[in-house]
């Protein structure tokens, strides 16, 4: 069964190019015209991925990424941000709102297509059915999702890839620009504080377990292989 790709974009001849595009490498596509009906199409088609504009009729795609991942059934959906805003404060703002990856225009369809494929092979891997159990954690790969002393932690799809490295290389500590690329799959560096306001998140997330992700300062971050007395 073809992969399907969600195009939430209002802008005709833009919809025609990904269409054309995303069909002839072999994806299923819909299409949503407005932020309230991409919406609602993510929640009841479930696609493999979303391309979504920003600038939208009746909702905003800012509102509707923000939406998406506040929604436990549609959080693990990747989501890529296609917009004429290119400034990095415009960048920052998309992955702080749980974007996994960022297109702006004009672009080339060719690229799109091959961020789209990228973007489903880097999910796919991190999704095998894989548990590791570090403490009271439990990094569930197959289910997407981390469990805190059986509690499963409420996070967004950027917050749990974030997560699962640091507990995979616990004990290391990892740059801000090695996180960027190899949790948001960007090789320069636009702004580190971005990796900084998710740290921030996922420390009020952990609760009295937020020592577990320590700062390294002047480097970076690094998940504690040992608990604290």
């Amino acid at each position: 069964m073809a992969e399907t790709v969600l195009i939430v974009e209002d802008e005709q001849d833009v919809v025609d190019l990904l269409r054309y595009n995303l069909n002839r490498a072999g994806f299923s596509v819909s299409i949503a015209e407005t932020g309230l009906k991409g919406l609602a199409k993510a929640r009841a088609e479930r696609p493999d991925v979303i391309v979504l504009d920003l600038m939208l009729p009746e909702m905003t795609g800012e509102k509707v990424c923000k939406a998406l991942k506040e929604d436990s059934s549609t959080v693990a959906i990747p989501v890529i941000m296609l917009t004429a805003k290119d400034q990095p404060s415009d960048r920052i703002t998309g992955f702080e709102l749980g974007a996994d990856d960022y297109v702006p225009k004009p672009f080339s369809p060719r690229e799109l297509v091959l961020r789209v494929q990228a973007l489903l092979r880097r999910l796919q891997t991190s999704q095998r059915a894989e548990t590791i159990e570090v403490d009271s954690f439990v990094v569930d790969k197959g289910a997407f999702e981390i469990r805190l002393g059986g509690r499963r932690l409420d996070l967004t799809t950027t917050e749990f890839k974030l997560l699962t490295l640091l507990i995979e290389r616990r004990g290391r500590t990892q740059t801000r620009e090695t996180l960027l690329f190899d949790v948001w799959g960007y090789q320069n560096a636009i702004d580190t504080r971005t990796v900084d306001t998710h740290m921030r998140r996922l420390r009020e997330k952990l609760g009295g377990h937020a020592t577990r992700l320590e700062t390294a300062r002047g480097e970076g971050y690094r998940f504690s292989a040992t608990t604290r007395p």
